[in-house]
């Protein structure tokens, strides 16, 4: 028996960083994300032989361990052994044996939420294989528990969320730990236009994004004015750009991604660097008339809204530094696990 699960990863289109702790549960978060076809694969294999194996491709990473009801996150595969110790606990209360093997898509530090979504990913395929009560909400809510809690890692709580319910969702964080994900329909005519207008380019280069994300909670923490009041403006684009594509004015879209990039920029000091302003300055000047990086920060990909027929002068012209476009297309299903016998 074999146990199969895949979760989509997300570009975040508007109100990224309006999710991370304190803001949200002091003034109320807003986001709008929409999944695409690069995916977080967990595969779950039972064995009989007393013996945990875990293993990720994408970091060439392979641990052997005794079976045992905990599992020491010890920095080798954290995120693996952080949903196992969480599964244990919460549901099993014994010790399991089994293989378990992730992959991703694309790069680690990429900025499309690939941690979250790797979190995701192997929970779906714990609740296939043990018949595990778990509805959609439930499964974002413990993948956010494991992240934020157990394993202590900075971030915000967008990412479970899109990898979980899949398609273009506005997301609001309230006080607490509330979260309601409200599905957009959006005309499929809209859709494609925008698919075929966004460039989503990868700089080459990863990145911490827990480095960037303390440095913007630390501003949310300690109020100061420009963190906070870009954050606000980046908030209400969120709600802008929810009304964008529900009326089809997707040209738009351009002046509110720089709009929010320009904002964005100022939450923390670490979110740019010469090298991605001058990518972003190329990209403009080739007819993208508006853009953000995904994610946090600092590296990873940035997705350009190219108008007209703009968008293979904008992919020639980024040639030079060395990075790549993305082929891709909108996916609607979130979550997705199966069971080969």
């Amino acid at each position: 028996m074999i146990i199969h699960s895949k979760a989509p990863l997300r570009l975040g289109l508007a109100g990224g960083g309006t999710d991370v702790s304190p803001f949200s549960e002091d003034f109320g978060g807003a986001v709008l994300n929409t999944t695409i076809s690069l995916f977080a694969r967990a595969i779950i294999e039972p064995l009989e032989n007393g013996k945990i194996i875990l293993e990720s491709y994408d970091l060439d990473e392979y641990q052997e361990l005794k079976s045992n009801t905990y599992l020491e996150p010890d920095g080798k595969l954290p995120l693996l052994k952080g949903v196992y110790n969480r599964i244990v606990s919460d549901f099993v209360k014994r010790p399991l044996s089994f293989k378990l093997t992730t992959i991703v898509d694309v790069p680690k530090g990429s900025g499309l939420g690939t941690s979250s979504t790797i979190v995701v990913a192997i929970l779906g395929a714990f609740v296939e294989w043990l018949n595990l009560p778990l509805g959609d909400y439930d499964i974002a809510h413990l993948a956010w528990e494991i992240e934020r809690k157990d394993l202590n890692l900075a971030g915000g709580k967008q990412d479970q969320y899109a990898a979980t319910f899949g398609g273009f969702n506005f997301i609001e964080f309230s006080a607490g730990e509330n979260v309601i994900v409200n599905p957009l329909r959006i005309k499929s005519l809209y859709k494609h236009q925008l698919e075929w207008n966004l460039l989503l380019y990868y700089t080459g280069t990863g990145r911490d994004s827990a480095d960037i994300i303390r440095d913007q909670s630390k501003g949310f923490e300690d109020k100061q004015g420009n963190a906070v009041a870009a954050a606000q403006v980046i908030k209400e684009i969120s709600y802008s750009m929810k009304e964008t594509l529900l009326r089809g004015d997707i040209d738009n879209i351009g002046n509110l991604l720089d709009i929010s990039w320009q904002n964005k920029k100022k939450m923390s000091k670490e979110i740019t660097n010469p090298v991605l302003d001058d990518i972003y300055d190329t990209a403009l000047k080739a007819g993208a008339n508006g853009g953000k990086i995904s994610g946090a920060g600092g590296g990873g990909f940035i997705m350009f809204y190219c108008p007209a027929n703009s968008k293979q002068k904008v992919i020639r012209d980024l040639h030079r530094f060395g990075g790549r476009a993305y082929n891709y297309v909108f996916v609607d299903d979130g979550l997705y696990t199966l069971t080969v016998k």
